[in-house]
C-alpha cells in the first residue's frame, strides 16, 4: 500500500455558501409539478462521505487505500454569482479528482470541468500565492463523468476541450480531457419475459430499454455489449454498484410497472435497506433521497415546461409594458420581467443565468449582474 506524503498533500479550507435556489411564490396557475428543494442529487449525497469517495478512487485506480484522513474534500458547495457547485471532488496524494454524474449526454463537460477546476484552485491558492518567486506545485487534475442515462452510449469515451474550439488545433495551448464511463451494465440482445427482464435490470444487466406494454417485453435500446466491462468495473466499487442497483429499481417501477415516481422511490429505498444495499446511507438520508430523486426524475421535463411558460409569459408581460423586441432602450425592462418570471417559477439563480445568456444573448457576467441588481 502506498504511503501518502503529507508534506506534499495540499491542505485546504473552503467557504460555505448559502444556496438561494428556492422561491416560495409562483405565478397562479403555473405551479410546476416538482419544486427544486435541493441542488444535490443522490450521487452527490452518497459521495459527501469520504469513505465513499475513497471507495470510488480505489475502484477507478485498482487500489485498496483505507485511510480517509489522506483525502481532502474539495467539492464546491455552490451559491450565487460566480460560485459553482460540482458533484464531488477531492485531493488524494498529489492528485485532484473531479466527478460528475450525468443522466443525459453532455458534450460540454470539458468546459464545465474547466469552470469547476478554476474555482477549486482559486480556493486552494489565494492571489498572493500566485505572486511568489518560487513555483507552486499543484495537484494533478483528473476529470471523470459517470453516465447512467437511457440513451445508448459506448462503455467508455473521451471528451476534449479542444473539440469545442471553433477551429481545429493540432497542438492546443489549453487542453482538458474528460473520461466518460457508462455505469449502466450491458444491453439486452434478445427479448425475454417481463419477470426475467425486471430481475436483470435490478441486478444491473440492462443499459437502456423501453417497455412495450402490449407484449410485455423490454426492447433493447443499445446493442453495445458492455456487460463484462461494466460488471467488472462496478465490482471494484461497491458504492457505485449499489447506487446503480437503486437507480435500476426506480426505473423498473416507473418505466415497467408504471408506478408513480414518489411511490417507486419509497419502495426502492425500502428494498435497498432490506437487502443491505447502502442500507445505512438510505436510513440516514431517507427523506432527502426521496425528495432529490423525485426532482431528478422530473427535472428535464420541468425545465422545458418552465422555459416555454416563462417565454410566453415574458412576451405577454413585455407587450403589456410596451416592450418592443429589438429596441435596446427597453431591453433592460424585458430582462427584469424575465428574471421575475424565473424567480416566480422557482428557477435557481444558475438556471436563470443560463437562460438569460441563451435568450437575451447576455454574457455570463452581464447575466449575473442583472440578477444581482434586480
Amino acid at each position: 500500500m502506498r504511503t501518502i506524503d503529507n508534506d506534499n498533500t495540499k491542505q485546504t479550507t473552503f467557504s460555505q455558501f448559502n444556496n438561494k435556489n428556492v422561491v416560495n411564490a409562483a405565478i397562479s396557475g403555473h405551479q410546476p409539478t416538482t419544486i427544486r428543494q435541493y441542488k444535490d442529487n443522490v450521487f452527490c449525497l452518497l459521495y459527501r462521505d469520504k469513505n465513499n469517495l475513497l471507495d470510488l478512487y480505489n475502484g477507478l485506480n485498482d487500489t485498496n487505500y483505507t485511510n480517509v484522513d489522506d483525502l481532502t474534500v474539495t467539492t464546491l458547495k455552490g451559491g450565487v454569482y460566480m460560485k459553482y457547485k460540482n458533484d464531488a471532488s477531492f485531493v488524494f496524494g498529489q492528485d485532484l479528482y473531479m466527478f460528475e454524474q450525468q443522466s443525459s449526454r453532455n458534450p460540454n463537460m470539458p468546459l464545465r470541468f474547466l469552470h469547476y477546476l478554476s474555482d477549486v484552485y482559486r480556493q486552494m491558492y489565494n492571489n498572493s500565492d500566485l505572486h511568489r518567486s518560487t513555483m507552486l506545485k499543484i495537484p494533478v487534475p483528473h476529470f471523470v463523468t459517470f453516465y447512467n442515462g437511457k440513451q445508448p452510449l459506448e462503455v467508455e469515451s473521451t471528451l476534449r476541450l479542444s473539440d469545442m474550439y471553433e477551429k481545429k488545433m493540432d497542438c492546443p495551448e489549453l487542453e482538458l480531457i474528460v473520461r466518460v464511463i457508462n455505469i449502466n451494465t450491458g444491453a439486452i440482445i434478445n427479448k425475454k419475459s417481463l419477470d426475467n427482464e425486471k430481475n436483470d435490470i435490478i441486478n444491473g444487466i440492462n443499459q437502456s430499454y423501453d417497455f412495450d406494454k402490449s407484449n410485455k417485453n423490454i426492447n433493447a435500446g443499445n446493442t453495445i455489449n458492455s456487460r463484462t466491462y461494466s460488471s467488472e468495473f462496478l465490482s471494484k466499487c461497491e458504492t457505485l454498484k449499489d447506487y446503480m442497483t437503486f437507480v435500476n429499481k426506480v426505473r423498473v417501477k416507473t418505466d415497467i410497472e408504471k408506478i408513480d415516481i414518489r411511490t417507486a422511490v419509497i419502495e426502492a429505498v425500502d428494498e435497498c435497506i432490506a437487502e443491505n444495499v447502502l442500507s445505512e446511507f438510505f436510513r440516514n438520508h431517507r427523506e432527502e433521497v426521496i425528495t432529490v430523486s423525485i426532482y431528478e426524475y422530473d427535472e428535464e421535463g420541468h425545465l422545458e415546461i418552465v422555459k416555454e411558460e416563462g417565454r410566453q409569459l415574458g412576451i405577454a408581460e413585455g407587450e403589456k409594458l410596451g416592450i418592443i423586441k429589438g429596441e435596446e432602450k427597453e431591453r433592460s425592462n424585458g430582462i427584469k420581467v424575465f428574471i421575475k418570471l424565473c424567480k416566480d417559477m422557482n428557477l435557481s439563480d444558475e438556471d436563470t443565468i443560463n437562460k438569460l445568456v441563451e435568450d437575451y444573448q447576455l454574457s455570463r457576467d452581464e447575466a449575473i449582474n442583472a440578477i444581482k441588481n434586480y
